[in-house]
């Protein structure tokens, strides 16, 4: 965009920094007020015309360096007018004045304009991008150095006054309580108080650097890479698009107590700009917080308008541009807070502590996570209903049919309602000499209704009337054969096709014949495809032997999944959680 130039329409006009020539000696009555009256009869019509004139500073009649601005939307007010002024100060750039334009722009559109990744509302080419964190520069290649930083904002929990004064029993506002919340493999603790909501981080800086912050703060107490995943899962169900669509929840009543995760610009801004009856407040992490740095950047390669740029940045970050930004509820880049930061607008200004932002690898990663979790599930359960699986699980004295029924009946709840589930049952010759295999539900949503219940709910009558059949073997090979075929074919590439098998670890056990070890790892490989993936997840109850365990191994590799050989009931919810921790890989 840069060295674009325009010619001004108006041309002359006086400076109004200067004293106006002293009036001219009236020459009569009746030949002054005519042309007068005309001339002030054509300013009132004209009005921005002459308005435009009287503010046109001495040596802008010719070419002007033009300056193309884009700012968060939050920042983007305050912006606005530190360019107007430093349009109306009659600063030049080699001879010429500089004619500033800004314009709002969500960071996420810009950062993957530059990036060439991603979507975008438009073209969006500034000459001067200020975004509302340094987060999204990590997704730019060879981003510039910032020219300098325009304001800060904490990132902060939020909740209603109502809420909040609810909370104080049953809630420390910290990162810890709210992943605890968030956790989807512990939906019998905190959450059953309080409903988190989260912001898109591929959207919004404030959702990205709650999670870098909440990653952060688990990472450091020792927390496992599965608690993650359960956080992820919940928040990738919770999210709200907007800072006005989280708040318009917040203050809705509900049996669980929303809390939100937003800046504390937008907290004052909301209480600021709506005047709500029950307005929002910040709640401030104990263990610190990520703030939003708001860094200026300079994107233009023309050299004339690179000086304009810079010029620009200079005033942002002088104190006259300081003292704007407070105005807009932010806080300076030192995180020194302005008088309009208090509780009555839901605030404080007391600087709260810092968690540095972390680099850009960390950045990456969490964000590909967020997207990866995001997918759609379409997934197959195959069922082992053998013989063995009468036999005791553990000391309990409860099956292996009843324990794996049970926990399957219990994972089910990790998934949302749009995953699309089936299951099927396995033995040997269920239909049939060499069919070792029924179909029980067929794949779909969980939610969809099938005869006026849901498929969840189907699904769980059907687990729970599972009886294993005294007599029956482990046609295993077979089946896992006619299963991938059937999920190769149905493939959907905005899903994660996942084929998950429970059963006890006997492996195949097929007196028919049926397909062999060997010949199953060979099928599997040949068929697995790097671009379409349907991968294996085994979860094989109770397994000791090592051959066993080896077999399993192998033909979960074979398809990128991935074989588990949980030895308690207990370990099951965790198990479900490794699986979708898989897409973090």
């Amino acid at each position: 965009m840069g060295g674009r130039h325009r010619t001004d329409e108006l041309d002359g006009g006086f400076d109004p920094r200067y004293e106006p020539p002293p009036p001219r000696r009236r020459a009569g009555r009746g030949t002054v007020f005519v042309p007068l009256a005309g001339a002030v009869a054509l300013a009132v019509l004209l009005g921005v015309a002459a308005y435009v004139v009287v503010n046109k500073s001495p040596g802008c009649a010719g070419e002007k360096v033009e300056l193309s601005v884009v700012a968060a939307p939050d920042i983007e007010p305050a912006v606005q007018k530190i360019a107007t002024k430093f349009g109306k100060s009659g600063r030049t750039v080699d001879g010429r004045c500089v004619a500033v334009t800004v314009k709002a722009a969500d960071s996420s559109d810009v950062a993957n304009a530059m990036a060439g990744t991603g979507p975008t509302n438009g073209k969006i080419d500034p000459d001067l991008w200020i975004p509302d964190s340094s987060l999204w520069l990590s997704g730019v290649k060879n981003a510039p150095e910032p020219a300098g930083y325009a304001a800060s904002t904490p990132v902060v929990l939020a909740a209603s006054k109502t809420g909040a004064d609810k909370l104080q029993s049953a809630f420390s506002p910290s990162w810890t309580g709210l992943m605890s919340a968030a956790n989807a493999a512990n939906p019998d603790g905190l959450a059953r108080k309080v409903r988190v909501l989260a912001l898109d981080p591929t959207q919004n800086a404030a959702g990205l650097g709650a999670l870098l912050a909440g990653a952060a703060v688990l990472k450091q107490g020792g927390g496992s890479e599965e608690t993650l995943v359960g956080v992820l899962r919940q928040l990738s169900e919770s999210t709200v698009s907007t800072p006005d669509s989280m708040f318009a929840t917040l203050t809705k009543a509900a049996a669980r107590i929303p809390v939100g995760v937003t800046s504390e610009q937008a907290v004052w801004s909301y209480n600021t700009t709506t005047t709500p009856s029950n307005p929002a407040v910040a709640l401030y992490p104990a263990e610190g917080t990520i703030s939003l740095d708001y860094p200026i950047i300079v994107a233009t390669k023309d050299a004339a308008t690179r000086k304009a740029a810079q010029a620009l940045a200079t005033e942002v970050t002088s104190p006259s541009g300081r003292k704007t930004v407070q105005d807009f509820g932010f806080r300076a880049p030192d995180g020194k807070g302005g008088s309009l930061l208090k509780p009555d607008n839901g605030v404080s200004a007391k600087k709260p502590a810092a968690i540095p932002l972390p680099d850009s690898a960390t950045v990456t990663r969490l964000a590909q996570a967020w997207q990866q979790i995001k997918l759609g599930t379409r997934l197959l359960a195959l069922i082992d209903i053998s013989g063995t699986m009468a036999l005791p699980a553990d000391k309990s004295g409860v099956s292996r049919m009843r324990a794996i029924t049970d926990l399957t009946v219990e994972g089910l709840k990790l998934f949302p309602d749009k995953a699309e589930i089936g299951i099927w049952a396995f033995s040997d010759n269920l239909r049939g000499p060499g069919v070792d295999w029924k179909p029980v539900v067929q794949i779909g949503p969980l939610a969809q209704q099938i005869n006026g219940v849901t498929r969840r709910d189907v699904i769980m009558k059907a687990l729970r009337q599972a009886k294993a059949i005294p007599t029956g073997n482990t046609g295993l090979n077979d089946t896992l054969w006619a299963a991938y075929q059937k999920m190769t074919k149905e493939y959907e590439p905005d899903k994660v096709n996942t084929i998950l098998l429970f059963t006890d670890g006997v492996g195949n056990d097929d007196p028919n014949g049926g397909i062999s070890n060997t010949e199953i790892l060979r099928k599997l490989k040949d068929a697995y495809d790097p671009k379409r993936p349907v991968s294996i997840l085994i979860i094989s109850f109770n397994t000791q032997k090592d051959e066993d365990r080896t077999q399993m191994t192998s033909i979960a590799k074979a398809t990128g999944g991935a074989a588990y050989f949980p030895q308690t009931i207990l370990e099951i919810r965790n198990i479900f959680l490794k699986g979708i921790a898989r897409r973090l890989q």
